[in-house]
């Protein structure tokens, strides 16, 4: 008998469990293959790891089905889900199923059966109770997701229970099959040669119906291979009436073919040459293809760290890179930190790898996800772009993965198990497959940053910005009737020097009687602007048109009632720029009208304060009534394409000011754009947060490196009411090595990465009294275990209640361990019910 290990897909599920193969699926079992195994009382999808000679258990049960002929995912995939479950201390199965496409992977499920009324327990049933028993007699059987969907934020799996004891609700576990496959539509062909084709036009019929099937037989004589019948239709009017006809007359063949979901088969692009690299970028390019020739001969290289200002050319860096591994059979990962880079990038790609490229991101729809990976898995396309999951593509020869603005927080997952974060399994992933791994940055990381200094990486520089955009640019204003200027050289790459940063202290600007939220400064660069049909970008951390809302006349302010979060004044715009709006709570989604009095006192005087995005939309309205503003923020961007929508938008000049968020500051190449304004340099800087300088300093060098990247030259304005924090003179500066310097000195004083290593712990319960008690007794058993195993470096901060210390109706406290190793003192412990990120990227 032939036994196999498995990781069962059960959320929480640890461990690895063995089981036998049935005789009919002897030699057809493979590890990496989906499998459907009993599991207890259910049946459940598993992913085979490998074989076994001796299972762990004297009984096993017999796998009951192969889902897929081929493996799902890659052996150096398991290798990765086993480095990523002991360095996170996430289950195995959690790892595994970040590498499988949505539809694909099914978790076992509860189906529940309201039974016939009978005279049994006459105790009375509870509201939810009621509400749960007019769900499933309204609608029938219902799985546990459906019922969770119809109770959110409520605790109906207990009241469901005491329905299933009281015998008025029958269980029955279920698995659903996957719920995505290949797309098949009919298909037609010719079935006879051109030559015989056309000898036949005659023959098909008199009139209009004689016409249609002309022109279809000429159209697939065009085509020589089968089409979807929906293209013969739409280039000659016919119908399956027609095809029919011609196919009993041995004309055509129908048949059946499967249909790609592309998602970028819409997408518009314009093949290029590679251009010439500058002095700095052949210098970089040199010591990359060096490193990256040696990974494709299969042996181990460290990691290459490019740290290149904004506009210094680091894509061409990494264009050349995937053209070599490609041209060597390898295929190549290129990671954004965003969804809305997603577009530009792979733009940019598909000029270089026409045919050849693949997106993943989470807004394609699971059709679209499933083709571009079985077509990725199949090796059928060498280079896949998109954010933090596109690195879990089971490519089979990987041997180049970059990873673009990588000191990006949208690296780091951690809204379920496990979180992980994606520039560290690059690391893990390249060195088990021997790939070569970029790092990309204009802000480098801090810690990461040290580490490569530390373990001797290749650390290299592009300092100087290209001056790119040349020819598009002055195209562009010619088409406006402007002149463009005159630059000294010629080309598409000169050099170009970094934007300069006004940096405007708003207090002054009070003291001077401007209420505005846009300084002097920063009105008349934006009249400048619009006065020479140029572009401007005005950047606000902050969604909403006002921040909070409070009484003035009790201090009562408005929060969440699951979150105690500020509700924000969402106000979308009309027309005539009026209208009250909706409060919403930007973390759960909460909503409720504006109220006209204030709940607590019955004051009328109650009113939103503060400045959110859709507030700078309105008052550069009421400033420049002709201007065209086009926002782009969570709010803007929630729908598939929108981000794509906006920027192309942008880019072909149908609006001249950009209102956005920190999306906007990432990696985005607009050359019209010659004025950023950062409305308040200061959100952020505050927190009490260890990262927060870091976070504050990359935000605003990034977004103010969104000017002056093309001929037009253009400068930043920074608005703060602290102008001496080192972080706004840094940034305003570019002077990464002096911020660099000061921050290090205060990690180091203070004991924080990247000179000690942080495990946070975090508990959450409706009861804040019960989040504090579980939060003291587990600092309780870590200073038990810190004594027992003699950590004398490791310390804990805390237990104290989270900054944000109550999210979607739960009351967070949190534990961090601060040590050399303090995933090492917690592998292995019994830490069910706590969430635990090692390596945190915020301690909020």
């Amino acid at each position: 008998m032939n036994y196999i290990r498995v990781a069962v897909n059960q959320p929480g599920v640890q461990g690895v469990f063995d089981y036998h193969l049935p005789e009919n699926l002897e030699g057809r079992i493979s590890p990496g293959m989906l499998v459907v195994v009993p599991f207890g009382s259910r049946r459940v999808q598993a992913i085979v790891l490998e074989r076994v000679d001796t299972p762990a258990v004297m009984k096993t049960k017999p796998v009951e089905a192969l889902l897929d002929p081929q493996p799902v995912v890659t052996t150096a995939q398991i290798d990765l889900a086993h480095v990523l479950a002991r360095e996170t201390l996430a289950p195995l199965s959690a790892c595994l199923e970040l590498m499988l496409p949505p539809g694909v992977k099914q978790q076992a499920d509860i189906l529940y059966h309201l039974m016939e009324k009978e005279d049994g327990d006459k105790r009375p049933l509870t509201d939810l109770q009621e509400k749960i028993v007019a769900l499933l007699a309204k609608r029938g059987d219902l799985r546990g997701r459906q019922v969770a969907a119809a109770f959110p934020h409520q605790n109906w799996k207990s009241s469901m229970q005491a329905l299933v004891r009281r015998g008025q609700v029958q269980t029955k576990p279920v698995l659903s099959p996957p719920t995505v496959r290949p797309k098949m539509v009919r298909t037609v062909q010719l079935a006879c040669s051109p030559e015989q084709a056309l000898a036949r036009m005659d023959d098909l019929g008199s009139g209009k119906a004689g016409e249609r099937r002309q022109a279809i037989l000429r159209f697939l004589i065009d085509e020589r291979v089968p089409v979807n019948v929906s293209w013969a239709y739409a280039s000659s009017g016919g119908n399956l009436q027609d095809l029919s006809r011609l196919a009993e007359k041995g004309l055509v063949t129908l048949g059946e073919g499967e249909e790609i979901r592309d998602p970028m088969e819409k997408m518009s692009w314009q093949p290029t040459e590679p251009p010439t690299l500058t002095a700095e970028q052949a210098k970089v390019w040199q010591q990359v293809e060096t490193r990256l020739m040696t990974a494709l001969a299969g042996d181990a290289v460290p990691p290459v760290l490019l740290h290149g200002v904004t506009g210094s050319g680091k894509t061409e860096i990494y264009l050349r890179a995937a053209a070599e591994a490609v041209a060597q059979g390898r295929q190549v990962v290129i990671l954004v930190p965003e969804i809305s880079l997603t577009p530009q990038t792979v733009r940019r790609f598909l000029a270089r790898f026409p045919g050849q490229v693949g997106v993943i991101h989470s807004r394609l729809s699971a059709g679209e996800r499933y083709d571009t990976w079985r077509r990725a898995r199949a090796g059928e396309l060498p280079v896949i772009v998109g954010p933090r999951s596109a690195l879990f593509t089971p490519l089979p020869r990987v041997g180049l993965v970059v990873v673009d603005e990588f000191h990006d927080e949208s690296y780091y997952q951690n809204d379920s198990l496990p979180y992980y974060h994606a520039v560290q399994t690059t690391l893990i992933y390249t060195k088990l497959t021997n790939a070569l791994a970029i790092l990309g940055s204009a802000t480098p990381d801090v810690s990461l940053l040290q580490r490569a200094k530390t373990e001797d990486w290749d650390v290299l520089r592009l300092p100087v910005r290209i001056l790119a955009h040349v020819k598009s640019v002055e195209s562009q204003l010619r088409s406006l009737g402007l002149e463009p200027p005159k630059m000294a050289g010629s080309g598409e790459t000169t050099v170009l020097p970094l934007p300069p940063v006004d940096v405007v202290d708003m207090r002054q600007e009070l003291k001077a009687g401007n209420l505005s939220i846009f300084s002097r400064n920063l009105q008349e660069s934006l009249a400048e602007v619009l006065a020479k049909k140029q572009q401007a970008i005005l950047f606000l951390n902050r969604r909403g048109s006002d921040t909070y809302v409070f009484c003035r006349d009790c201090g009562y302010a408005l929060k969440c009632p699951r979150c105690d979060m500020p509700l924000v004044h969402h106000r979308m715009l009309p027309a005539n720029h009026r209208g009250k709006g909706s409060l919403r709570c930007n973390t759960c989604g909460y909503q409720r009208q504006m109220p006209k009095k204030c709940p607590k006192c019955g004051s009328t005087r109650i009113k939103g304060f503060g400045t959110g995005t859709e507030k700078v939309e309105a008052e550069v309205l009421k400033l420049f009534p002709a201007a065209r503003v086009v926002r782009w923020d969570a709010e803007t961007a929630r729908l598939k394409g929108a981000h794509d929508m906006i920027l192309s938008h942008f880019l072909n000049r149908r609006a001249d000011i950009l209102v956005g968020t920190q999306m906007i500051a990432k990696g985005l190449d607009l050359p019209l754009v010659t004025l950023v304004g950062v409305v308040l340099a200061d959100v952020g800087l505050n927190f009490p947060d260890y990262r927060a300088s870091e976070r504050s300093f990359q935000l605003l060098t990034q977004v103010a490196g969104r000017a002056g990247r093309s001929p037009l030259g253009g400068k930043a304005v920074l608005q703060t009411f602290q102008p001496q924090h080192y972080v706004i003179r840094a940034a305003a500066q570019h002077d990464f090595d002096g911020f660099l310097q000061q921050e290090l000195a205060y990690r180091r004083q203070l004991q924080y990465p990247p000179y000690y290593r942080l495990a946070r712990l975090e508990f959450r319960h409706r009861q804040s009294g019960e989040a504090e008690a579980a939060a003291r007794r587990m600092a309780g058993q870590l200073q038990g275990w810190i004594a027992k195993e003699e950590r004398r470096a490791t310390s804990l901060i805390g237990p104290v209640p989270c900054f944000f210390s109550r999210v979607k109706g739960e009351y967070r406290w949190q534990i961090v361990v601060r040590g050399p190793d303090p995933a090492g003192m917690l592998r292995g412990k019994d830490l069910r019910d706590w969430r635990v990120e090692i390596d945190p990227v915020s301690l909020l």
